[in-house]
């Protein structure tokens, strides 16, 4: 696996679903367009891919299905019998646990995230995650004690890696793991691979708010896309044309609790153990879906300056931040090369 290039993961638990095939077109060069949509991991997952024939583009789209699900049976925190949740049960100072090659390639990216980002992004932030989603079903805010007595089990310097062995390492009491904010990344990454090995080199999939592009449709010099605007009533303005790249969106358009008027996201920073409270979108552009969704979620708790501080000296990642300042107006930041993928 590459460092900072570091592409692959992820999601939650839904039974597997039998794929439905959506549309199919003939187009030029002898390729037909199928579109496929599935549920996994509380998701709808859509895949758009150009094969020659109905049995080829079936079978690839199985086969990208089935990576989904059984990476959700690796990192899923819902299921108590996954690999990520036996780690946490199992792990403590001194007991280092050996891990799968595909926990093992999204913890090493994850931390190097974290180091970069001084712990904006922190993958042990599970036992705020946890908390917190009782809250948006309770609406009734924490202490600052009981914020605090969660807050002990978290930082991303007390999971320690052992890579001769690779073995992963929970050095304080309750810890808990949480891979929401890079996973599904991975499990779009693993997804093209996996339709690459097909022969089919042009496709792309859609999971949530992380997209990965191939090879551009027949004709096209990239896929199009929209960005998502800061209301969910309101069309999209923005696109971008791109191949051969991933895209990842963080912000609380969909996923957020209204207590007391505020409106708290599902995005938690992990030096303060709340939400984060202000209106934004965070869109990345990077070469592959494990870097783009967790650096989307570092810029998200950073906020726009340092946000883009962060990106500055990584190769090939570029990012937009639209928010809502104290007055409601909105307001765009950019990093330097955005506006040559913008159209």
């Amino acid at each position: 696996m590459s460092r900072m290039n570091l592409g692959r993961i992820f999601l939650v638990g839904v039974p597997f679903v039998a794929i439905i095939t959506v549309s199919h077109y003939l187009l030029g060069e002898g390729l037909n367009r199928f579109e496929f949509t599935q549920v996994e991991m509380a998701a709808q997952i859509k895949i758009v891919l150009y094969a020659a024939d109905d049995a080829t583009a079936r079978k690839a789209a199985e086969d990208a299905f089935a990576r989904f699900h059984k990476l959700n049976a690796l990192f899923s925190d819902y299921d108590a019998q996954s690999e990520l949740r036996r780690l946490c049960d199992v792990s403590s100072p001194g007991k280092p646990v050996a891990i799968s090659d595909d926990l093992w390639a999204v913890l090493v990216a994850a931390q190097e995230i974290s180091a970069r980002s001084e712990g904006a992004f922190d993958v042990t932030v599970g036992p705020l995650t946890h908390f917190w989603r009782n809250v948006r079903r309770t609406k009734e805010l924490p202490s600052p004690e009981t914020i605090a007595a969660n807050l002990e089990s978290v930082g991303y310097r007390f999971l320690r890696l052992h890579p001769a062995e690779q073995k992963a390492e929970l050095l304080r009491p309750k810890m808990r793991l949480d891979l929401g904010g890079i996973a599904k990344g991975y499990a779009v990454d693993q997804a093209l691979m996996v339709l690459r090995r097909h022969g089919i080199p042009r496709a792309m999939i859609e999971a949530g708010g992380n997209i990965g592009l191939g090879d551009p449709p027949p004709g096209k010099s990239g896929w199009r896309i929209a960005l998502p605007p800061l209301s969910p009533d309101r069309p999209p303005t923005s696109y971008l044309q791109l191949a051969n790249k991933a895209v990842s969106t963080s912000g609380d358009l969909w996923q957020y609790v209204e207590i007391g008027g505020v409106r708290y996201s599902h995005i938690i920073d992990p030096h303060t153990g709340f939400p984060l409270t202000r209106r934004q979108n965070v869109t990345v552009v990077a070469s592959d879906g494990l870097v783009a969704d967790g650096l989307s979620s570092a810029i998200a708790v950073l906020g726009p300056e340092r946000g883009l501080m962060l990106i500055k000296n990584i190769p090939g990642v570029e990012a937009t931040i639209t928010f809502l300042d104290e007055n409601n107006k909105e307001k765009v930041y950019q990093s330097r090369g955005w506006v040559k993928l913008a159209n």
